[in-house]
């Protein structure tokens, strides 16, 4: 009598698949190959996509269609790429090019397994989508992208073919407007620049800049963030209103930076 592991047995090994006219997949019973032990230092972050390519890819995303089909081809995952440019401003490579406008970008990465979402809908001038968005969802209009960028400012990248989506939402109201930031004079502004230094070691620091004649945030060699300013010395890097950069000053002069999130605090003292 053929017991049912005996049966098993026979069936899935290869000989069974191949009576049955099946060909055995590739490695199926076979010897394992590499080394035991053997390091991950081909693949950096295994088992994770590398970093550098996760970053590459939505960076080049925001204008460089070519060397972005070149990553998704070799790493098709790489189409739902996200990154976190700095205190959780997190993007999609599709999320890139829908604010920069770049439809085929989008086009190409959505072909390949990306998953569209409200911006890319006003980007592509896709009405019926957005309308259907904000009447299941009351209050999604006033939601903002990445690096807080509006809904409208997605529409209005799309172009003349996104048009229709731009007059429906300026119509709406609440789907651009303003950030809440509060003015800042230049005198005042200037006060904050410098570096500032935190923790024991030499090179933990960050420095306060100006950039396009705005404050940003900028640590090491990492993209700048720019400082949307709320007033009392305090800000909220652009795009994570939940993240508060606040200033301490004396006497006219910014002495310290706290940067604060939830329960995780940085505290730098003005170099």
């Amino acid at each position: 009598m053929t017991t049912r592991r005996q049966f098993s047995a026979a069936i899935f090994g290869g000989a069974g698949l191949t009576a049955l006219g099946i060909r055995p997949a590739i490695g199926l019973a076979q010897p394992a190959t590499g080394t035991p032990g053997e390091t991950a230092g081909g693949w950096p972050g295994f088992p994770h996509q590398p970093a550098e390519l996760v970053r590459d890819t939505v960076g080049a995303s925001h204008s460089n269609l070519e060397k972005v089909k070149s990553l998704v081809e070799a790493h098709p995952a790489l189409a739902n790429a996200a990154w976190d440019w700095g205190f959780g401003d997190w993007e999609t490579a599709l999320g890139a090019a829908s604010h920069t406008g770049r439809r085929e970008i989008a086009e190409f990465l959505i072909a390949r397994g990306a998953r569209p979402d409200l911006f890319t809908a006003a980007m592509l001038g896709q009405t019926d989508t957005v309308r259907a968005f904000i009447t299941g969802c009351p209050g999604v209009k006033s939601t903002r992208g990445p690096h807080g960028i509006s809904l409208l400012a997605h529409a209005e990248a799309g172009g003349e073919r996104a048009a229709e989506v731009v007059a429906y939402l300026t119509k709406l109201g609440d789907a651009g407007g303003g950030t809440g930031e509060s003015p800042l004079a230049e005198a005042d502004r200037d006060r904050y620049i410098g570096e500032y230094v935190y923790g024991p070691g030499p090179g933990e620091r960050f420095l306060i800049k100006l950039q396009r004649e705005r404050l940003a945030f900028q640590k090491g060699d990492e993209p700048f963030r720019f400082l949307v300013h709320l007033g009392d010395h305090k800000f909220h890097p652009a795009g994570t209103p939940g993240v508060l950069v606040a200033f301490a000053v004396e006497g006219g002069r910014c002495t310290r930076a706290t940067i604060t999130d939830h329960d995780l605090r940085v505290i730098g003292a003005r170099a």
